[in-house]
Formats: structure tokens, sequence, C-alpha cells
């Protein structure tokens, strides 16, 4: 039963809808072991995050993903020597391109429908570009009402004004607001803007957060989107 106070459910994308690290560690080169590419690849997530915290600590506008994933694998390769005469131009530029085609976890595509089926408005609010999102919708085959880039707002999460402007387009109050994702920073916003959270646990990110922490600031702390339509119904 849908929740009546509720009206939009915005869901993080990458990691928290889709599956980026099966994706990555398959078009990394494979002559590489399937441990260490996982190790890369969660290395490189993270440097990712790290470049967009930066240029929002600087007042920086943000920068087109492809751009940032491609200049975070250079510097990650900097730092891992013995892999550098594996990646020549065109493998880079595989890797980086691969982040555009990325699967949904399993859980995911009957989650939204069930959120959909019950009255609410589903949002794809994630940094990143608007041209990222058609991709990814495309090959992970979820569907949303709207999609919400930082490229759009012109602004990162988790700066609190980018919450309040997507909320503002869609036009619902933040207590009629849910927040949905894998990501600690994410959900601290959200909170912030006066927004319900939903953190979901994903193994592949949040590697260097205290759990025991994030299950405490959140509305609920989910091991998946099982049952999140349930839980929404519960705020």
């Amino acid at each position: 039963m849908a929740n009546t106070k509720i009206r939009a459910v915005f869901f993080d994308f990458m990691g928290t809808c889709l599956d980026w690290h099966s994706g990555a560690i398959k078009v990394l080169p494979q002559s590489i072991t399937e441990s260490e590419r996982s190790k890369l690849a969660l290395e490189w997530r993270h440097d990712y995050f790290d470049a967009n915290a930066a240029r929002l600590a600087a007042n920086k506008p943000p920068e087109d993903i492809d751009i940032t994933l491609r200049k975070t694998l250079d510097a990650l390769l900097e730092k891992h020597p013995a892999h550098q005469n594996l990646f020549d131009e065109q493998v880079k530029h595989r890797c980086t391109a691969a982040w555009h085609s990325m699967p949904a976890w399993p859980e995911v595509p009957q989650a939204i429908e069930q959120l959909k089926a019950a009255g609410y408005e589903v949002f794809v609010y994630a940094n990143g570009t608007t041209r990222l999102q058609l991709d990814l919708c495309k090959s992970s085959g979820l569907a949303f009402n709207m999609l919400f880039s930082s490229e759009l707002l012109g602004v990162y999460k988790p700066a609190p004004e980018s919450y309040r402007k997507t909320m503002q387009l869609v036009k619902v109050k933040p207590e009629q607001s849910v927040m949905v994702a894998a990501h600690a920073y994410d959900v601290r916003g959200g909170k912030e803007a006066g927004m319900k959270t939903v953190y979901i646990h994903r193994w592949t990110d949040d590697i260097k957060e205290d759990m025991e922490v994030v299950k405490g600031e959140n509305d609920f702390f989910l091991e998946d989107m099982t049952n999140l339509a349930a839980v929404i119904g519960r705020l």
C-alpha cells in the first residue's frame, strides 16, 4: 500500500541501482587476474568520487563524467605501473565507455515497478551526464519518470542546493520525498535537505564507511531493494 505522504522517490543510479563492478571487471584487460581487476575497479571508482568531491569543494562546475573517468584512470595507472603497458589508447577508451553500459542489480527492476504500481513517482538523481543516464537506462532496462544529472542541475551532490533544486523542479516538498542511495554522503545530503532516506548496502560502494554508523543515520538500512516498496510505505 502506498504511503500517501510520500510522493517522490529519488534514486542514485550507479552502485545503488546498477552493478557497475561486474561491468568494469569485464572490460579491464583479461590478462590481469580477476581479483586484481576487482581491486583496480574499486580503486578507480573511489578515485572518481574523490575527484568529484574536490571539484565541489573548489566550487567548480560539474565536469563531463567521461573526462573525469579518463583522468582518474590515467592517474590510477600511474599508481600501478605494472599494468600500464596493457592500456593503450583503445583500451582506455573502451574502459571509459563501458560505464555507459551497466546492468541493474537483479532485484532492482521489480522494485522500481512495484513503486510505480503503488503510485509513487520515481526519479534518477545522480552525478554524471544526461547522456550517461540515457545510455544506462537502455543497458539496464530500467524506466523512470525523469532523469536528473549533475550536468543538468549544474552542481554535484551532496551540495544542499542540488537536492532542493530537484525537488522544486517536480514540485514536491522534502517531507514528501525519499532519497534512496548506496552512498552515505548522498543520504546525508538528502537528510540535510529534509528528505526521508533509505540506505541500500552494496558491497561495491562505501568500502571505507562504518556501516554501524550509517545504519543509525537513516530511516531504513536495507541489504537490497527487495522490500523497498513496503519500507517506503512505512515512512
